[in-house]
């Protein structure tokens, strides 16, 4: 057995995840991070636990709708401009991903990845007391008609070749299902297997505190520096000069783990994907279930803080200042669609997605020093994939069989 002892850099929903499933091995766990009660990636998404979505972002086609997209003030992808010279590297390994075969190995892996959510889930928000809060409400995708459902057929297709169940609705059933969607959509799809988690920030929050209750050590603190002796893991240096030994490490920091791999000579290829959202707490109208509106590329979620009004790609890098300028966009958007949303403000977020070319999260070893681990890379899937990650790191630590097949989602994929 390694060294009884692991570190974690990262104390959101993933690195959170990966100190549940090693401290219920009796693993002796730390979790670093900079500031637990500062914002992070889950604490602002759509509480979505969407085992459904198995189509990666980069697919046959995708490139062809770019252009529109960038020329679109109110439209699903944004990019700065001077910006746009340091992710053509990223971009270039996303158009390749998009190419068939490996486009349907990227869908498979990631489906594998899905379907085990609800299994490993389940026990982590039984044990933290939550488990009321996982609601299996399904989730509707919205279509201006039957052709634009058409356009998507690939996408369907994939999902139904890899087991995914749907239903396809008219007009009527719709607005059976969500009375409050307008006349601008009159064809949807049902995917029942979706649930909300009503509060992802509450969701993070207690797993730390029952962590920390367990005997899991949270410490405040910036880590600089990741430490290595001859290619091993030897600990990790804070910014106050603090060094925490340890001959494992798992880097789980969101779009920040590429800092890390390039202490080591890693190359992971990993942005941030800022999305948007706002939260309506008195929205005036009444949503059940997660709505994705499939072309304008957002989605409206009731959570317990509010309806939120989410989504949006924007490319600018770590150290941009938001835009809220999407977030107000993507208002716009959604009272285009649902006639009765109040107008009144809300509370407005901007977050970093940490996103790979292929889709698919980086779980597993270092290619360059032993004993460090990433566990990053999720995309729009963190809140999903979180258990199942905790579950293959540690697997991969503490030397037991994977319960998936773990080579997809390696950091050797991006070698040259």
């Amino acid at each position: 057995m390694n060294d009884p002892r692991t570190v974690i850099v990262g104390g959101g929903v993933v690195g959170l995840a990966c100190a549940y499933t090693l401290s219920q091995a009796g693993h002796e766990v730390i979790v670093v991070d900079r500031d637990f009660n500062g914002d992070k990636a889950s604490f602002g998404n759509a509480g979505g636990i969407a085992v459904t979505e198995c189509m990666p972002l980069s697919h046959p086609g995708v490139l062809r709708k770019v252009p529109k997209w960038l020329l679109d003030p109110l439209g699903p992808l944004a990019i700065q401009p001077r910006y746009a010279l340091t992710l053509i590297p990223w971009l270039w390994r996303f158009y390749r991903a998009g190419r068939t075969p490996v486009f349907y190995r990227h869908a498979d892996a990631l489906a594998a990845l899905n379907k085990r959510t609800y299994h490993d889930l389940r026990p982590l928000l039984t044990d933290i007391g939550l488990i009321g809060d996982l609601v299996p409400t399904g989730a509707l995708v919205l279509y201006s008609n039957r052709r634009s459902f058409e356009a998507d057929r690939l996408e369907w297709q994939v999902k139904a070749d890899r087991a995914v169940n749907f239903e396809l609705l008219t007009r009527d059933e719709i607005t059976d299902l969500e009375p409050a969607i307008g006349p601008t959509k009159e064809f949807g799809v049902l995917e029942p297997e979706w649930s909300l988690i009503k509060d992802p920030k509450k969701l993070v929050q207690r797993l730390a505190e029952w962590l920390a209750a367990q005997g899991v050590r949270l410490i405040e603190g910036d880590v600089t520096e990741v430490l290595t002796v001859d290619k091993r893991m030897a600990g990790l240096e804070l910014a106050n000069s603090t060094t925490i030994p340890a001959s494992n490490v798992v880097i789980a920091v969101g779009a920040w783990s590429g800092a890390f791999a390039e202490q080591v000579g890693d190359r992971i290829y990993l942005e941030s994907e800022r999305g948007y959202n706002t939260t309506l707490p008195d929205p005036g109208i009444n949503i059940r279930r997660e709505l994705i509106f499939a072309e304008e590329k957002f989605v409206v979620s009731p959570l317990a803080p509010g309806l939120r009004i989410g989504g949006a790609a924007e490319f600018a890098g770590l150290n941009e200042p938001p835009n809220f300028g999407r977030a107000k966009a993507l208002l716009t958007l959604a009272r285009r669609h649902l006639p009765g949303l109040t107008a009144g403000s809300g509370a407005e977020w901007m977050g970093h997605r940490p996103a790979t070319p292929d889709s698919l999260p980086i779980i597993g070893p270092s290619p360059n020093a032993q004993g460090l681990y990433y566990a990053c890379g999720h995309g729009h899937l963190g809140l999903t994939q979180a258990a199942t990650t905790g579950r293959l790191i540690a697997d991969m630590i503490l030397g037991n069989s994977p319960v998936l097949e773990s080579k997809p989602y390696s950091a050797e994929r991006f070698s040259p």
